[in-house]
């Protein structure tokens, strides 16, 4: 049995932006310890809702050895260090090894994407190059490209290679990787309104956008269902459906930033080519915000 990076809920955190467009560590910071004031049970930096596609090398870097000193132990740091090249996605990976990260995360090729035999030689690559636990990113709706439960059933037999983040969105194909890897692969919902359906398949905890603006609600979802209260698990899933709708209104992180700005934090915006939310986009999130008791 392989022992989970983090059991709960992880913030896929986002990055915070000056009105220049360079980052804002101080921001981040805020953010980071408030996360783990509620709860939130590991922080995933540089990620996708971390806009890590529009980040140099030395700004990739730089956030995440800030993340591992702002954190200093609280919770895990697991680093976004995926690519579509598996020897960048390989120096990056040991970059954050070397900086401190507990953990790497890291996302199917996309674009170029490749075969199943591809995906088993990238991560094996990659899992091979570092000494700490890899949890496998499948994302097809992005990247095009669906890691397979029999891949995944080969990839698990590697030591350093710990669990996936679903969000291909089939439960179907979560019920095969559970049935197939059994306990030697971790699974976290990378889908905010899935987080039960995943937990009642022996999933860990879910990698979150919706602990963005709700952290300890989203960490008490999981809580639950492990102390054995299901059904207020499922309650608090169902109740939170309308906000994890309109936070994937447009293409994330656009929403969840925009957010996080209503909310009083100083997100800034999304880097191009991603752009402010429409009129309707911002009257949903402000709708669903208030519902939810997030804004009075």
């Amino acid at each position: 049995m392989k022992k989970p990076v983090f059991t709960g809920a992880a913030v896929a955190i986002i990055t915070p932006m000056r009105a220049d467009g360079s980052v804002d560590y101080e921001e981040l910071g805020r953010i980071i310890d408030d996360q783990i004031d509620n709860g939130t049970d590991a922080i995933v930096i540089c990620g996708t809702t971390g806009e890590s596609p529009t980040m140099t090398d030395e700004e990739h870097t730089a956030c995440i050895r800030y993340a591992v000193k702002k954190t200093a132990g609280r919770v895990p740091v697991i680093a976004g260090t995926g690519s579509n090249d598996t020897r960048y996605a390989i120096w990056l990976s040991r970059q954050a090894q070397a900086d401190g990260a507990d953990a790497l995360l890291l996302v199917t090729p996309y674009y170029n994407k490749t075969s199943q035999a591809g995906l088993i030689a990238h991560y094996t690559a990659i899992a091979d190059a570092v000494d700490l636990p890899c949890i496998l990113y499948n994302v097809p709706s992005r990247t095009g490209c669906n890691l397979t439960p029999a891949s995944l059933a080969q990839l698990a037999k590697h030591p350093n290679i710990n669990a996936v983040k679903e969000a291909s969105g089939n439960i179907s194909q979560v019920a095969e990787i559970a049935a197939a890897c059994g306990q030697e692969l971790n699974i976290y919902s990378g889908n905010d309104d899935q987080i039960v359906p995943l937990l009642a398949l022996g999933g860990k905890g879910v990698i979150s956008v919706l602990s963005n603006v709700a952290p300890r609600y989203t960490h008490d979802i999981c809580a639950k269902w492990f102390a054995g209260d299901t059904a207020g698990s499922l309650a608090m899933q169902l109740a939170a459906l309308p906000l994890c709708k309109a936070l994937f209104a447009d293409v994330n992180p656009i929403p969840v930033k925009w957010a996080m700005n209503r909310l009083g934090w100083h997100a800034g915006a999304c880097r191009l080519p991603l752009v402010a939310p429409d009129e309707a986009v911002q009257a949903q999130l402000d709708s669903a915000l208030r519902a939810f008791g997030l804004l009075s």
